[in-house]
């Protein structure tokens, strides 16, 4: 399965932004898929996710700001990031959990916000 991300660059603070992630075959409502960050020298955080089709989880740095979804075809996954921070400046990455098992990633887009 692959995953190409598109979207990124640099922002000023209190901008919006969409990320998306095509994925090669349809997801189903079993899978679950989600946008991770990862600063340099940092972990993979979770931004956002959908599970079981209906689950949303969004981190608390992002609730209220960030809202990720699927199209129709359940084949692209996207991030609508609305007032931006400079403090989401990183490097953004979507994943593919499948409940038969393996976890898939985008190639990772850079996001850069000024103030």
């Amino acid at each position: 399965v692959l995953l190409v991300q598109s979207g990124g660059g640099l922002m000023r603070a209190g901008e919006s932004l969409t990320l998306a992630c095509v994925t090669s075959s349809r997801f189903n409502d079993a899978d679950s898929v989600a946008w991770y960050r990862q600063g340099t020298g940092s972990q993979r955080d979770l931004v956002a996710r959908i599970t079981g089709g209906s689950r949303f989880e969004y981190s608390d740095a992002v609730k209220g700001r960030f809202t990720i979804s699927i199209d129709d075809n359940k084949r692209t996954v996207y991030l609508e990031m609305n007032g931006l921070k400079v403090e989401d400046t990183d490097t953004y990455y979507c994943n593919l959990n499948r409940w038969s098992g393996g976890s898939y990633w985008g190639q990772g887009t850079q996001v850069t916000v000024s103030s």
